[in-house]
């Protein structure tokens, strides 16, 4: 459990995830950021392609559950509730508070669990700093221009996942 920018491993989207990555990686539970990455802001309900890929990981055993700083009122609700998983929300990441806790409910040790986001600076510290897998994955959308900013200042520790560890398993 340390500080680091730099995320274990780059997927282009969420749904590049495979169980089988993730079981030869010993993960049994994947916590999954809300906003730009299971949906870009303002989607009301997830995508076919989402409740698909959902429905194949938990055919293959693994666990998902959305960990969110959203305070909206609703859209994480009803995500969670069409695709049948758990949710927080308020998570409040970087801090690791609600990564702990889900794991201490769910009953993972952090070694078997993953957080997958697309942002450097909240979802992969966490996920670093929680003892986590972290997967980074490139945002849906850049819906303003302070978003398309904090992409650009995360570009040097995303080329640093891909050097060490991305090219490994054959994902761009």
């Amino acid at each position: 459990m340390s500080f680091s920018l730099i995320p274990k491993y780059s997927f282009r989207k969420l749904t590049d995830i495979t169980p089988e990555f993730l079981q030869r990686k010993g993960i049994t539970l994947l916590l999954m950021d809300m906003d730009n990455t299971i949906a870009p802001y303002g989607m009301s309900e997830p995508d076919e392609f989402t409740c698909d890929w959902v429905s194949t990981m938990k055919a293959a055993g693994i666990e998902l559950f959305i960990v969110s700083n959203s305070r909206r009122v609703g859209r994480t609700e009803c995500f969670a509730e069409i695709l049948n998983i758990g949710y927080v929300k308020e998570a409040k990441k970087p801090r690791t508070r609600a990564l702990r806790r889900v794991l201490e409910i769910k009953g993972v040790l952090p070694g078997n669990a993953a957080l997958v986001g697309d942002q450097i600076f909240t979802d992969t510290i966490a996920a670093n700093c929680g003892g986590v897998l972290s997967l980074i994955v490139k945002p849906i959308a850049f819906t303003n221009i302070f978003l398309a900013l904090r992409y650009w200042a995360e570009i040097p520790f995303r080329i640093l996942c891909r050097g060490k560890e991305h090219k490994k398993h054959g994902k761009p």
